[in-house]
């Protein structure tokens, strides 16, 4: 009986412990930032929870300017919000 356990990883902002399907992985590695939309990026990950309060509220902290150890452009966070739009069209 193989079942897979079920993947956790941290939201940078609520700092919850959450299923990895319910977040968003931003990934910065040697060509620069991005959102990995499939996380499968290899590089140093930030998770944000799929939520548009955290998105806007992690904006306006530089969460995850802090968790990248570098600088974020706010297209990262306007892909974020596309990426939540086109999930609630499913």
């Amino acid at each position: 009986m193989n079942k897979k356990r079920p993947i956790y990883r941290i939201c940078a902002y609520s700092k919850e412990k959450i299923l990895k399907e319910d977040l968003f992985r931003i990934v910065k590695n040697e060509h620069g930032i991005y959102f990995d939309e499939n996380q499968s990026i290899p590089g140093r990950g930030v998770y944000l929870k799929k939520d548009l309060k955290t998105i806007l509220a992690a904006q306006k902290a530089k969460t995850l300017s802090r968790g990248l150890r570098s600088a974020v452009s706010d297209e990262i966070y306007l892909e974020l919000i596309q990426a939540l739009n086109r999930e609630r069209k499913k």
